[in-house]
């Protein structure tokens, strides 16, 4: 099919849930808005959006993951804890990619510095696969020219928009003698108390239902909505430019037809920490910073074997849930410890007596810096035609104490749970592994080239383009991002609805 040109007030590129909140935030604001949200992936659900673990039928959810996994549309063998800790580069990179993602290097880009790089394309991006975990960050994480003030507003909307609650899971007499003995152990270095993880979820008549972006979109995702446009199976392969403002898009339908275009008064991209950079390159628009401060969140796992004793009796099926130990100073990880059916990795069982097995992931805060970059090529290109991605990445000394560190505190949490379940140490995942992708549109508080994007998040030199998603953080974080990326997500849209529609409240509306 072959569309002519549209007008629209506002295109966002990417649907995920950065792209879903700017929908759903501006049209609340400003309902007269037009906005078109576009996707280069298949909308997996009759209703858009929907997170895969709340489809019931297993074939129906592996097939939907396998919609979103680009150009490795098959199903992906169940990989052991273990082995992905032996995962390299160019031996075995299935054990790497997780259902529902692909590899970056599966797609045509080179990701050696980074091998289990991945991206997944669906309506509702990672939002259809994540972990749904949404800590606040620590005050060391949070951007530190944006007010505090602002700061708690944005997140408290940001919390609203994910669905995030503390009562996933029930508050049993297990979790909490799992979470008081992880405090016992670092309650000398926390600031925050070890606690329920803040997960995106609901629970109804003791069903859980994870949130995807349907939530996000809230009315927006059942259509009907006057001046608003959900096209999945589109892409964008260029922006255009003229005199210091984007005028429009060039968008492509994915399954065939001719690339047309769309005329817009604002564009917010947000595709993604390594699309929405390569976008931007391919359109021309290139500040230093851009794909540089690349930034990772390396992974140390573990399993522990629960001591008996920790427990009561009967401990239930619902151990302990996901227990969150936070981000500090003096323990500058972001620690989680989760039981069976909400790891991200598969856990393998105990093989004795069926005493209950969590899994321990402690994430660190890696150093930006600008040479940790993607490269962009000029000549290949990737499987959607849109210029070559390279990968490249490192540790640095410090990166590797912090990551020697962070096994040591993992030993430790499995020692005051029980035992570790193998004799293996706790490991360091490939880099890639956390999906957590950071600072490849980074913002800052000056335009000196050492950023992309203003405190609003709009592109230095061009007035009216926006950037979103995990690319925009520039701190070194060890917390899941997703929360902080939403809450900045929310500051843009202030911004953009107040240049669009003068003289509308701005304030959070959801």
């Amino acid at each position: 099919m072959t569309r002519g040109p549209q007008d629209v007030d506002v295109l966002i590129v990417g649907s995920g849930p950065v792209g879903s909140a700017a929908a759903r935030v501006i049209k609340e604001r400003a309902p007269d808005v037009a906005v078109l949200l576009i996707d280069a992936g298949p909308q997996l659900t009759p209703v858009p959006g929907v997170h895969v673990k709340n489809i019931a039928d297993p074939q129906e959810r592996a097939r939907a993951q396998e919609r979103s996994q680009g150009p490795t549309p098959q199903p992906y063998a169940p990989v052991p804890l273990g082995a992905r800790a032996h995962a390299g580069a160019g031996e075995r990179p299935a054990l790497l990619a997780r259902p529902g993602t692909f590899l970056l290097r599966d797609d045509g880009g080179d990701s050696a510095d980074m091998p289990a790089a991945a991206l997944s394309t669906n309506v509702g991006g990672m939002g259809a696969h994540w972990t749904c975990a949404c800590p606040a960050p620590a005050a060391a994480e949070r951007v530190p020219f944006i007010p505090e003030g602002e700061w708690d507003a944005a997140l408290a909307e940001a919390e609203s928009l994910l669905g995030v609650t503390r009562a996933a899971y029930p508050e049993t007499d297990s979790a909490r003698a799992i979470r008081g003995a992880l405090q016992r152990v670092f309650a000398d270095v926390l600031e925050r108390p070890v606690q329920p993880m803040p997960l995106a979820a609901r629970v109804e008549d003791g069903v859980r239902h994870w949130s995807g972006t349907d939530v996000v979109l809230g009315p927006l995702a059942h259509g009907g909505a006057p001046g608003f446009e959900l096209r999945p199976e589109t892409l964008c392969t260029a922006l255009h430019v003229d005199q210091g403002r984007v005028t429009g898009a060039t968008l492509r339908p994915v399954s065939g037809g001719e690339p047309y275009p769309v005329q817009a008064r604002t564009v917010f991209v947000a595709a993604d920490a390594l699309r929405t950079p390569q976008l931007l390159w391919a359109s021309g628009i290139r500040p230093r910073a851009l794909g540089h401060y690349l930034n990772d969140q390396p992974q140390v796992l573990g399993a522990a074997q629960l001591d008996p004793a920790l427990l009561p009796a009967q401990p239930g099926a619902a151990v302990g849930g996901v227990s969150w130990v936070p981000y500090a100073p003096g323990h500058p990880f972001h620690g989680q410890v989760m039981e069976l059916d909400a790891s991200p990795v598969p856990i393998p069982e105990a093989q004795d007596s069926g005493t209950p097995v969590v899994g321990l992931g402690w994430f660190c805060a890696k150093t930006p810096r600008f040479e940790d970059h993607l490269a962009f090529s000029g000549r290949e290109v990737d499987a959607s035609g849109l210029p070559k991605i390279t990968v490249h990445h490192a540790l640095t000394p410090e990166d590797e104490a912090a990551v020697a560190a962070a096994k040591v505190e993992v030993a430790r949490a499995a020692a005051a749970l029980g035992r570790p379940l193998t004799a293996d140490p706790p490991f360091l995942l490939p880099a890639g592994s956390s999906l957590h992708y950071q600072g490849t549109v980074r913002m800052g508080n000056v335009d000196d080239g050492e950023s992309v994007c203003d405190p609003a998040s709009r592109v230095w030199g061009v007035g009216n383009l926006y950037v979103g998603g995990n690319g925009v953080i520039p701190t070194a974080t060890a917390c899941n991002p997703t929360l902080t990326a939403v809450a900045l997500a929310v500051l843009a849209c202030g911004q953009i609805v107040q240049r669009l529609a003068p003289g509308r409240d701005v304030s959070a509306v959801v």
